[in-house]
């Protein structure tokens, strides 16, 4: 019985394994793979969310209602133009585009790593298959060796019992 060939992968085999097997699981930047880095990918993701949104939404509305008046008479510590509103999303801005780009820039990482490793891994494949491509040509040619011989041998022994009586 023929062994299988080892170039090609079992059923159960992980079809993202030739990126753990060069270590491109992940990216390791000037943040490193885990702390920082992701708490800050955790936020930028949070900031493009529904949710955040809709709070954000939610608490412009409020501060706007509560100072100018339109909520009761409760304080006024903001009056118009909402200076402290403005100075609070000035804040947010500072933080979450830098908290973006370091996320972007971890992604770029990642892809740019898989990127390689898939490089990687069709550069084998194709190897494997001009040497499955060598190994055929080997064995047709092989073949017809044989089937040349099987042809003289036949010729032979068609001739050896086609003989007329006598020769």
């Amino acid at each position: 019985m023929a062994a299988a060939s080892p170039a090609v992968p079992s059923a159960d085999a992980d079809p993202l394994r030739h990126l753990k097997r060069n270590g491109h699981e992940t990216a390791s930047g000037a943040f490193g793979t885990g702390g920082f880095g992701a708490v800050a990918e955790a936020a930028a993701r949070f900031f493009g969310t529904p949710g955040y949104i809709l709070g954000q939404t939610v608490v412009v509305a409020a501060w706007v209602a509560i100072n100018t008046g339109a909520l009761l008479n409760l304080v006024h510590f903001d009056r118009y133009p909402y200076i402290l509103l403005n100075l609070a999303f000035s804040l947010q801005a500072a933080y979450a585009a830098p908290l973006i780009l370091l996320a972007q820039t971890r992604q770029a990482e990642r892809d740019k790593a898989h990127a390689e490793a898939d490089a990687q891994h069709r550069e084998e494949i194709a190897q494997q298959q001009l040497e499955r491509a060598a190994e055929i040509k080997k064995l047709l040619d092989l073949n017809t060796e044989l089937t040349q011989k099987v042809d003289r041998l036949t010729a032979e022994i068609h001739g050896t019992i086609c003989r007329p009586p006598g020769n």
